[in-house]
Parts: C-alpha cells; structure tokens; sequence
C-alpha cells in the first residue's frame, strides 16, 4: 500500500504538501493539489483514520453506557445524545452493561487507553473508588448528582422531586402510600428512599417493607404489583411509581381486576412517557431528552467539570 511519501514522489511534491491537501489545508495551489489527487486516485489511497487520530490526540468517539438498551427512558436519552454528538460530528460507542460491574469497567478502560474522548455513564454500577481511577484519563459523566466529585454530572434532584410527589399524593388525602423502583442500589434510588423515610416520619406514618416494590422496570412488572397488593390486609390507598410503563402495567392490572383507579387505588408515575398520556396517568415529566443533549456537551468540554440540575414538572390526569 501507497504511503504519503510515495504519493509525493509520483506527484512531483513535497510530503508538506501531500499532508497539506489530505488534510484539507488552504495554503496549497490548484495544481499541486489536483496532481496531488490524481495520484491518491492512482493508487487508491486510504488514510489511517486511526494514525489521523492519535497524531491529533482525539479520536472523535464518545462512549455512552447504559445498564439496557430497550428501556424508553435510557432510549430518550441515547435520543439526545446522539443527536448532539451528531451537530459536533462524534461518533457514540454504546456500552450495555446490565448493571454488571466488569462491563461498565471495560468502558472506563476504554477511555484509559485513548480508544473514546470521553465517557458517559447514564446509570452506574461501579462504587466512586472505582470511577475517581479512571478520572485522570479523560472527562467522565454522570446522570447523576455528583457534585464535589471529580466528574461532570446532570441530573434530578430525586430527594426533591419524590418529595414533591408524596406531598402532592398526602395532599390528595392518602395516608397509605407506597412505591415502586427499579433497584434498591444506586444513587438515584438512596436519594428516593431517603426521601420517602423522611416523609413517612414528617406524616408520623409507620415506614412498612412491604409498600415498596423493587425490580419495577417493565410494563408486565406491572401484574406482579398488582398480585401484591391483593394479597394485603391494609394495601396502600396510592403507588409513587418510578417510570411510566410500569406504571402502566398497574393500571391495566388493576382495571383486569376490578381495582378501581383513582378511587381504590392512585397511581403517579415518572418521565411522561407517550404511553402515560395515551393511558392518562398522572406523572412527573423529567425532559429525558434535554438530559441527553448536556450530557454530550459537558463530555466534548473536558477543561472543567460542570454540573447541571434538571427541573421536572407534574402533568395532571386522571390517575390521582
């Protein structure tokens, strides 16, 4: 295969010139850069887009990791990333970890060796002990609030917004409230439980297991809830439900059931996912999409780590 030095020979230029057309510098005249092209033509020149890169230091690739790619709410948040990455001509790597340490590692590692820019992390699995090794090899960011940590980071305020929540279902005259989440672990969710225990106490309501339902991620979780409930002597009057298609699940459950919804039970979901709004439930939009886009540019501007807080907004239907 042709090098530049011997496109440069055949064409009667310099190397600097050959370097100068392939990179598409002003600085060169038409002749020389005609002649230049004709004999990349000749013998069908390819550049070594990685040689490209690593003499620029960048390789244009940003990493994203997500715990499932067939979830909506990671999915409209790829959405905004992507289509940022796509204004700034970066390319994503898509990281599926299911929440499976050694794979969201790999993506740290990538980053370690120059492979991505930089690294975004929609949900993780790996402890801070972990992520601050990997901090000094490029910019990291999180769906998350990482304030005072060595990363970049948007994020909901979770203590809030289910604080809010709560309030507004106890504002409704419910007493009993329980909630649903997708996984006891994680920073998201602490923040959610905390939220819920102070809330419990500041209602002087006794704080009960099982009102919380964990692993609620998909639409069929939904009957799995339902069965729950039925089983209870004292079932909660209202569900905080943490995403919008399990909550979803719930309503089309109870209504299978002859649960009547709001006035056995309310539902309130999370994200205002389109299937929320066809099933008219009453949730709090996070503007996952919006999300997406920071994210992507907090990763391109690596000189300092910024943090940005996303505000959530309920929308009232029929549920509560």
């Amino acid at each position: 295969m042709a090098n530049i030095k011997d496109i440069a020979k055949k064409a009667g230029v310099s190397v600097t010139t050959v370097s100068r057309v392939l990179n598409n510098h002003p600085y060169v005249s038409e002749d020389k850069r005609e002649a230049v092209l004709r004999v990349m033509e000749e013998f069908n020149y390819q550049r070594n887009i990685n040689a490209v890169h690593l003499s620029k230091g960048e390789t244009l690739l940003i990493g994203v990791v997500v715990p499932f790619t067939n979830h909506p709410y990671f999915g409209q948040l790829v959405e905004g990333i992507a289509n940022e990455a796509m204004k700034n001509n970066y390319k994503l790597v898509l990281f599926q970890t299911n929440y499976e340490e050694d794979r969201e590692i790999e993506a740290l590692k990538m980053l370690q060796h120059k492979q991505i820019d930089s690294l975004i992390i929609c949900s993780r699995i790996c402890e801070w002990d972990v992520i601050n090794q990997f901090t000094e090899y490029g910019p990291i960011v999180l769906c998350e609030d990482a304030r005072n940590r060595n990363v970049s980071s948007t994020f909901i305020d979770h203590y809030m917004s289910f604080s809010n929540a709560l309030e507004y279902l106890h504002n409704k005259g419910h007493q009993k409230i329980g909630y649903c989440i997708g996984r006891k672990t994680g920073a998201n969710s602490r923040q959610r439980g905390k939220a819920y225990a102070d809330f419990l106490k500041r209602i002087d309501e006794p704080y009960k297991e099982e009102f919380i339902f964990y692993e609620c991620l998909h639409f069929e979780h939904g009957e799995e809830v339902v069965q729950r409930l039925s089983n209870m002597d004292n079932p909660p009057s209202a569900l905080l439900v943490t995403n919008d298609f399990a909550a979803a699940g719930i309503v089309t459950s109870c209504r299978e059931n002859g649960i009547h919804i709001p006035d056995d039970l309310a539902i309130m979901g999370f994200d205002n996912q389109p299937i929320a709004k066809i099933m008219h439930i009453t949730t709090l939009e996070i503007p996952l999409v919006q999300m997406g886009r920071q994210l992507l540019l907090q990763a391109i501007d690596g000189k300092k780590h910024t943090h940005q807080e996303i505000s959530v907004k309920l929308i009232e239907r029929q549920t509560v």
